[in-house]
């Protein structure tokens, strides 16, 4: 279970970046180029698989 939330936090920022690129309209060819709701969800996905990170890293206890 340790592993899967830093992994969790890696594929939402991943996946947020690319929604938000796409939302932006810098990767084209998809229905959500342009469409700035994908740049929202992408940008919480990247936040929130940012706050995941973070909290794993401070978590008392964890192994550094």
């Amino acid at each position: 279970m340790k592993a899967a939330i830093p992994v969790l936090g890696v594929l939402l920022i991943l996946i947020g970046a690319v929604w938000f690129l796409q939302g932006i309209g810098v990767l084209p060819g998809s229905f959500m180029t342009g469409q700035i709701i994908w740049a929202i969800i992408g940008a919480v996905c990247i936040v929130g698989g940012g706050l995941l990170l973070f909290r794993q890293r401070i978590r008392p206890g964890s192994a550094r």
